[in-house]
C-alpha cells in the first residue's frame, strides 16, 4: 500500500476510533491533531511517520487561561507495522487513554455531575456550584 493511501486510511480510522465529537486541526508542518470527546478525551497526534496518542489534559498558565497539555501514552511508526498490528495497537492506545482520563473526573457533591479535573474549584465542588453554592469569585 502507498504510503498517502495509509496516510488517508490512518486519518479515517482514528476519526471514526476517537470518542465522539472528533475535531481535526493541521500542525503547520503537515501533521494532524485529533481531539476526540467534549470535554476533550483523547489527543491524536498523525505526521507523515508517526502516530501517537494522549490522554487529553489542561494546564493553567494564570487564572483564565488554560493550555491543552497531552499525556503521552504510546508512540507508534506507523511505516514499520503490519496493519493488523498498527490499527490494534492504535485502539488500545486510545482505549487506554480514555480510561485514564475518564478515571481523573470527579462528582460535585452539589450538582451530582462528574467534572474533568479543569472544571473542579475542589476535589468535590464543580466551578458552576462554586459559584452558586458558595458564592467564590473568579
Amino acid at each position: 500500500m502507498v504510503a498517502t493511501e495509509r496516510f488517508e486510511q490512518l486519518i479515517a480510522f482514528l476519526s471514526s476510533h476517537l470518542p465522539e465529537p472528533v475535531e481535526q486541526q493541521g500542525d503547520g508542518t503537515g501533521g494532524i491533531v485529533f481531539t476526540g470527546g467534549s470535554p476533550g478525551e483523547v489527543i491524536a497526534y498523525l505526521t507523515d511517520s508517526i502516530v501517537e496518542i494522549g490522554e487529553f489534559g489542561v494546564r493553567w498558565e494564570n487564572p483564565g487561561t488554560p493550555v491543552v497539555k497531552a499525556r503521552r501514552v504510546g508512540v507508534l511508526n506507523w511505516r514499520r507495522l503490519p496493519e493488523t498490528a498498527l490499527m490494534n495497537a492504535i485502539a488500545s492506545l486510545i482505549k487506554g487513554a480514555r480510561e485514564m482520563r475518564l478515571a481523573r473526573y470527579r462528582t460535585c457533591r452539589y450538582c451530582g455531575t462528574a467534572n474533568p479535573p479543569e472544571w473542579l474549584q475542589s476535589d468535590d465542588v464543580c466551578l458552576t456550584c462554586a459559584d452558586t453554592e458558595l458564592g467564590t469569585v473568579h
